[in-house]
């Protein structure tokens, strides 16, 4: 993005109309990229994955990472460990959640799922991205605030994955059937790579939020995701939220991770 004289935090040219010194400008950028509105902006998007096989460690992150964080996921890995009393806990303290469940059965029993999901208070839900799935979270949400995510196709999967399942496409043709499956239905959203995220945007007229998970930033290895992205790449290519594990949870100091994560998407927000 260029920055123009008499944007905030530019001075204007010196007299005589000369151009601005580069490095005043690049000076200027990192100033707008550590302002505290765009840290907070970037912050606000950054969901941390507490994929923990153990409760205590689970909540011995969150402890430590105190207020840099607030909003989390939680997943299957948990559920059975004392994750939805972490949850409890969490929505009481006012930190967002985001219960990565990945519904998929008979539609009243999805009704009656999201329906308590929706009493516990938390922020986003997933469920498979099919056509009467998604009506039936829909039904089962009604009025509440709960977000719903449509899955489409999972970071971990590619190409061959998809055609061993018995899908005769590409896996972005496959993604934007279900994006759009997840719009006619009513829900809010769909959890898709980055890769997609701006065919989704472009398709649906950005009527659907999209929560992108596979982040890895460029220090770390992919481990099992086929289709990740950096969390500059991510924001730049249309993510709203960022889902983010073990690039933080398997840090030797969680905390700077998720502060150098934050700069890298606060970049992207204004350039």
């Amino acid at each position: 993005m260029l920055l123009d004289a008499g944007s905030p935090g530019i001075p204007p040219p010196p007299q005589g109309g000369s151009p601005l010194p580069v490095t005043s400008m690049a000076t200027a950028a990192a100033s707008r990229t550590s302002a505290p509105g765009v840290i907070e902006q970037a912050r606000g998007k950054l969901i941390v994955a507490l994929d923990h096989w153990d409760i205590g460690d689970a909540e011995r992150l969150v402890d430590v990472l105190g207020s840099d964080v607030s909003f989390y996921k939680l997943g299957l890995g948990l559920q059975l460990a004392g994750g939805d009393a972490l949850a409890k806990r969490l929505i009481a303290q006012g930190t967002r959640v985001f219960l990565d469940y990945k519904y998929l059965d008979i539609e009243e029993t999805i009704k009656t799922a999201v329906r308590r999901a929706a009493d516990f208070g938390v922020d986003f839900l997933t469920v498979h991205a099919a056509g009467s799935v998604l009506r039936a979270a829909v039904e089962g949400r009604g009025s509440s605030p709960l977000k719903l995510l449509g899955v489409t196709v999972l970071t971990s999967m590619d190409a061959d994955d998809i055609r061993e399942m018995g899908f005769p496409c590409d896996v972005e043709q496959l993604v934007l059937a279900r994006a759009q499956k997840a719009l006619d239905a009513g829900a809010d959203g769909v959890i898709a790579s980055a890769r997609e995220a701006a065919m989704i945007r472009s398709a649906t007229g950005g009527k659907l939020l999209i929560v992108t998970p596979g982040i890895r930033p460029h220090d770390t290895g992919a481990d099992e995701q086929k289709r990740a992205a950096t969390p500059s790449a991510a924001i730049r290519d249309g993510a709203d939220y960022l889902v983010v594990g073990r690039a933080i949870t398997r840090a030797p100091d969680p905390k700077a991770a998720v502060r150098s994560i934050v700069e890298e998407m606060a970049s992207s927000l204004v350039g």
